[in-house]
């Protein structure tokens, strides 16, 4: 292959007509997705664990005055969702930034931009999962309900938390004085059955939220929005009740000094900030199934980054006003907070809204990374099977099923890093 081959394009034209871009009394893809529904997509992508962690962190560098961090950063993102829309209205096909990289750059570079997707999508699910399990199996506990400390972690992490407590144990630690992370590796090594003295110690729950979120992006992206909808509804609602309540214990003495340690301070939480906004582009792999996609997909993602950003802003302000900023610097400051006011309770909430989060956030990337392998397998990327479209749920049934595969067998058995 010569480098002219390697860097060949696509027109607009020929990429429209090879993608076969149907209307719904055919074989192509249900066309359902209004503006709500593409916001929704947005905000559950964007308003993930992100919110539940970055904020605590960030405020510990910049103070309150992390609050215009999430503007800045939300101001950037908004010109990076600019260029999305110019695309997406030229090229409304669900290929993403994939099909845009093939049109503008060459095929080499759309080939490493399909592969970066998969990076951010599936891979990055497999993360998401096996937190939604910690998650999941702390809000159980929370209720009194268990489930067997070795059907709810990954077996490297069981066997390193052996080894230490372990270790511990020999130099005179009592095993209570231990974090409750390391007991629980602990007690799943040691009672884990055996099978021909190999322990089997796998995080279910993980497997279970892929499998399940799978299964609804397989059977048509109406049920997908509608899970999804009701997901974004009772996520925004937690985080308003959230806001709420903690808006009465807001001490504005709090807020002083705003910007504690200057510009440079704030701009320090920037990566974590900058993170916390990832997935608005998912929309953009919807295009085919879109009612008007050349106005409503730029609409949905301008919408999206509007309310995740006033959301983020007024959350930041309302912890940061409830205790010192120098307080923050916990793996999870909502509940934090309200454990200071003695309202521990609403720590039972928190974790639901943080549940729903990262199962939202799930939903939206497993329905986005079928969608760009379909796009790959049209130009001959991947093989044809790749781009099937099912006959009765007018969904990519194969890339999905491949996509749940992915991501459900390395979150069965994997460390989190």
């Amino acid at each position: 292959m010569s480098i002219t081959e390697l860097f060949r394009r696509k027109s607009v034209q020929l990429i429209l007509k090879e993608a076969e871009f149907l209307d719904e009394g055919s074989q192509g893809m249900k066309r359902s997705l209004r503006v709500l529904d593409l916001t929704a997509f947005g905000v559950a992508a964007i308003v993930g664990a992100g919110i539940f962690s970055t904020i605590g962190t960030a405020a510990v560098n910049g103070g309150p005055a992390v609050s215009l961090l999430f503007v800045f950063t939300a101001f950037a993102c908004g010109l990076s969702a600019m260029c999305y829309a110019e695309f997406a209205s030229s090229i409304p096909i669900s290929g993403s930034a994939y099909t845009y990289a093939y049109a503008s750059f060459g095929e080499l570079i759309a080939w490493i931009i399909g592969w970066d997707l998969i990076m951010e999508y599936a891979i990055g699910n497999i993360a998401v999962a096996i937190s939604w399990s910690g998650y999941f199996t702390g809000l159980l506990h929370g209720f009194g309900l268990e489930i067997p400390s070795y059907l709810g972690i990954d077996f490297l992490s069981a066997a390193r938390g052996f080894k230490e407590v372990t270790h511990e144990l020999q130099n005179g630690v009592n095993f209570k004085d231990l974090n409750l992370e390391l007991q629980s590796a602990y007690q799943a090594w040691v009672t884990a059955p055996k099978i021909f003295n190999v322990r089997l110690i796998a995080d279910l729950p993980a497997l279970g939220i892929v499998i399940f979120i799978t299964w609804i992006c397989y059977i048509g992206i109406r049920k997908s929005k509608l899970t999804n909808n009701l997901m974004v509804l009772l996520k925004v609602v937690i985080l308003l009740l959230v806001i709420s309540v903690g808006a009465f214990y807001v001490n504005p003495d709090n807020w002083h000094p705003f910007a504690p340690k200057g510009l440079t301070g704030v701009l320090k939480g920037i990566s974590g900030v900058f993170f916390a906004y990832i997935g608005f582009d998912a929309i953009s792999t919807t295009a085919e199934e879109c009612k008007n996609p050349k106005r409503d997909i730029p609409l949905s993602m301008f919408l999206a980054l509007l309310i995740a950003t006033v959301l983020y802003v007024i959350l930041s302000l309302v912890l940061t006003g409830m205790v010192n900023y120098s307080e923050l610097g916990v793996s999870d400051p909502l509940a934090f907070v309200f454990s200071r006011i003695h309202l521990g309770y609403l720590s039972g909430i928190i974790a639901l809204g943080a549940v729903i989060a990262m199962a939202s956030v799930l939903l939206v990337f497993q329905i986005g990374q079928p969608r760009i392998w379909m796009s790959m397998s049209r130009d001959g990327l991947l093989p044809r099977i790749f781009s099937k479209i099912h006959p009765k749920y007018r969904t990519p049934s194969f890339s999905t099923i491949i996509t749940g595969l992915f991501v459900a067998v390395p979150a069965l058995f994997m460390h989190l890093t």
